[in-house]
């Protein structure tokens, strides 16, 4: 009898996955968030952080993260979420990370924090109603939005965007609620303690 394959960064999980792009500077609270309420809705296989490549990255407090798959190698999300950090505005110029982002525009998507700068170059902020860090506000206007909401949580049809740090929260359960369903949501914040 042959074993079972293993489920490995490259197998799609047997539910949903949630894509999050990860890259040098991105903050390990926001990521950290983020990962944690998928896993509680989805299971251990709900999130695949990804990058252009395999070779660990180090976050912005310094941790050393190696992103689960490529590009290429990610199952087709049914959600994306992307933390903000200091190198985000570096990788908000990264043509493969905005290709990636513009051809899932339509999915239910959560950006924290200067993380909302990476939806920004890729053209998919264009029109819509955008919170965010107050410090931003400028750089958001030029993205041509509808609005722009300094510090807050904004919520626009599948696009949440927060202000940085522990607000990440709103956008880690909006997407949650869209893929697992909101009583999922519901319970992954009640089990963090969340109250917002």
């Amino acid at each position: 009898m042959t074993e079972p394959a293993p489920v490995g960064p490259e197998v799609s999980a047997e539910g949903p996955v949630v894509a999050i792009p990860v890259y040098a500077g991105v903050s390990e609270l926001e990521l950290g968030i983020m990962v944690a309420v998928c896993r509680l809705c989805g299971g251990e296989g709900a999130t695949r952080t990804l990058h252009r490549s395999r070779v660990s990255i180090l976050t912005a407090g310094g941790l050393v993260s190696t992103p689960h798959v490529m590009y290429a190698a990610l199952p087709e999300p049914a959600g994306l979420l992307i933390p903000g950090g200091p190198g985000a505005a570096k990788a908000a110029r990264d043509p493969l990370l905005r290709g990636f982002l513009a051809a899932h525009a339509g999915l239910p998507t959560g950006a924290s924090g200067s993380g909302v700068l990476l939806p920004g170059e890729a053209g998919t902020l264009e029109g819509r109603i955008l919170g965010g860090p107050a410090a931003l506000t400028d750089l958001l206007w030029g993205f041509s939005p509808a609005d722009v909401r300094p510090g807050q949580v904004a919520t626009d049809a599948h696009l949440t965007t927060t202000p940085g740090g522990f607000p990440a929260m709103y956008a880690a359960l909006a997407v949650a609620g869209a893929v697992w369903g909101e009583a999922a949501a519901l319970g992954a914040a009640e089990r963090l303690g969340w109250v917002g």
